[in-house]
């Protein structure tokens, strides 16, 4: 893999990732006049659930489903410059240019309204963006080995570089696929949020692994990985660094987490074979995913690893696919029960997840 970083009009960095060092140099100049960007985003402590809730009002006028010779995220042409300034590009990572985070924000008072209960603060972390290829009309489960092995990479080196920002407290990379999930460019892309505070979720993880490798003196994930190749009921596929199995206790009417099955508290600490394994893996899943309801699935990759700061020994990597669609036209809506007191209702077992993945080829 070769790397070139770069800068934008407006200031924002832009880092190519190339699949080889034969791949033409990266030098186009970004030719648009852009005004340097200001985002505002303050995070606000809500009292009842001690949850930072981040407050980003100038993201009102972000792109919305452009068309597709319109779409920011494919390569410039004369005349159409985009977000990338190449005429061609393998992996690109670039700040986004509508940030819910940012290192420029302005301080806030730390309180609204000189209330001690409502707790403020700058919204000071980084999002990017991760273009995964430059082909408008491919999906992350079309990529080749090599080009997948690219994206582990870049992956790796923004969460070893954003790890060192000043304030952030973790990194989040993850992909949304498909308009039932939300996305608004339909381009091949994730992004990776840097937070400011540790998130709700992985504050529930690190409270448990920390509980249990206290009392047990190994890690909780690992003891569950175990458990579940001992049972092999929920297992999907497994090779020789990854495990991909639905969880016993799966929330989701599709949903499936692969593993490694070396301890690494995040992407950055991955070996070369382990990057290349997942590659060879994660391939695998996604076409078994799309070939559940015979049709692209809709879904959200998210990768769950250790806070910036904490539980580095006790926290174990791990990506998290999963999917709202039920049946091949039939979402899961997250009503009453799921919103409004968290507590989730499985219309299938996770066994019966993990049979029809194991039986569908694609």
């Amino acid at each position: 893999m070769r790397r070139t970083a770069g800068k934008l009009a407006d200031g924002r960095e832009i880092i190519y990732f190339d699949d080889s060092a034969e791949a033409p140099p990266r030098v186009a100049v970004d030719t648009r006049d852009l005004p340097a960007t200001q985002p505002m985003s303050e995070v606000r402590l809500d009292p009842l659930t001690r949850e930072w809730v981040a407050m980003a009002a100038h993201r009102q006028t972000r792109t919305y489903k452009p068309p597709a010779d319109l779409c920011p995220l494919c390569p410039s042409t004369p005349g159409r410059p985009t977000e990338i300034p190449e005429a061609d590009y393998d992996v690109v990572v670039f700040e986004n240019r509508f940030p819910s985070l940012a290192q420029n924000v302005p301080d806030v008072p730390s309180t609204v309204d000189g209330e001690e209960l409502f707790a403020r603060a700058p919204g000071r972390g980084r999002c990017e963006v991760v273009c995964f290829t430059s082909d408008h009309n491919k999906s992350f489960g079309e990529l080749s080995q090599s080009r997948v092995r690219t994206v582990v990479d870049a992956w790796a080196d923004r969460v070893a570089f954003l790890s060192t920002l000043p304030g952030v407290e973790q990194v989040f990379p993850f992909e949304n696929r498909g308009e039932e999930i939300g996305v608004t460019l339909s381009h091949p892309h994730g992004q990776i949020y840097a937070y400011p505070f540790v998130t709700p979720r992985t504050e529930r993880m690190l409270t448990a692994a920390q509980e249990y490798y206290a009392a047990h003196g190994r890690p909780l994930f690992g003891d569950v990985l175990e458990a579940e190749l001992r049972a092999g009921a929920r297992v999907v596929r497994e090779s020789e660094h990854w495990v991909a199995f639905v969880p016993a206790a799966a929330r989701w009417p599709v949903e499936v987490v692969l593993a490694p099955r070396r301890q690494v508290a995040d992407l950055a600490e991955l070996s070369p074979a382990e990057r290349d394994d997942f590659a060879a893996l994660y391939l695998v899943v996604l076409g078994r995913l799309d070939g559940l309801y015979d049709r692209p699935l809709p879904y959200i990759a998210a990768w769950h690893q250790a806070p910036v700061n904490a539980g580095r020994q006790e926290m174990w990597l791990h990506l998290q696919v999963f999917s709202v669609l039920r049946t091949k036209d039939k979402l899961k809506y997250l009503a009453g029960s799921e919103s409004g007191e968290a507590v989730w209702i499985n219309d299938v077992t996770p066994e019966q997840i993990a049979e029809r993945l194991r039986g569908t080829h694609n």
